[in-house]
């Protein structure tokens, strides 16, 4: 008899089309009902509920109401790790769907992932912290250093409040279009968040884009100016 996890439950929910497409969806970070994730799968909203339920008894779905409405995201950043680290093996190995089009460009620019900074910029901004010596590379993690915390300061970020969370604060994650790690954990939301925050950048209704002003291009290469 066989032991241990069963990875071919979980092979088997992402391995339909359909589902891969509703997760991969929703590694944006946003909340869809179910209704946008039948567009998303190309599938009727009668077999889209019937599959949503199938990935939320695998756990990697959660699903949240607000009035009359039900809304679907990954279940957490565990599953939101899996589905971009597949992403990123499939990639690697020429797997890939061509759509072209104006959104390709700016989505290996930058992009959001789950709740963090991906594409260039986001694989620029994780090299120009280690070039700095605010981040340190231990073992096959991340970790902050003390010049880090600094630094970080002056932009307003506070690593005393990320350190409190359970979150770890500091994690790669693999870029499935750069093929290289770009910063996830606490402090890769806390980064985006404050981009945003400041009016640097923008998410985008229609996709998985980060779009930065002018003055935000600016702002963010004189900060993270390491270009690998």
């Amino acid at each position: 008899m066989k032991e241990g996890p069963d990875i071919a439950q979980i092979g088997a929910l992402i391995g339909d089309p359909a589902r891969a497409n509703m997760l991969a969806a929703l590694t944006g970070g946003r909340a869809l009902t179910a209704t946008e994730l039948a567009g998303v799968g190309g599938i009727t909203l009668q077999t889209a509920s019937t599959h949503l339920a199938k990935l939320q008894a695998g756990g990697l779905l959660a699903q949240r109401k607000q009035g009359r409405h039900r809304y679907f995201t990954l279940a957490d950043e565990a599953a939101a790790r899996l589905i971009e680290s597949m992403m990123g093996f499939a990639a690697g190995r020429g797997h890939l769907r061509h759509r072209p089009g104006p959104k390709e460009p700016a989505l290996r620019k930058a992009r959001i992932c789950y709740d963090h900074l991906a594409g260039d910029y986001g694989v620029r901004m994780l090299d120009s912290l280690i070039a700095s010596g605010a981040i340190e590379a231990v073992g096959e993690g991340l970790a902050l250093t003390e010049k880090g915390e600094s630094d970080l300061a002056r932009i307003g970020i506070d690593v005393g409040n990320l350190r409190s969370s359970r979150r770890p604060l500091c994690r790669s994650c693999l870029d499935w279009s750069e093929r290289r790690a770009h910063l996830a954990g606490s402090l890769g939301k806390a980064l985006l968040a404050n981009f945003l925050d400041k009016g640097w950048a923008r998410r985008t209704a229609e996709s998985r884009s980060i779009l930065f002003s002018p003055e935000g291009d600016r702002q963010f290469l004189r900060l993270f100016p390491v270009a690998m």
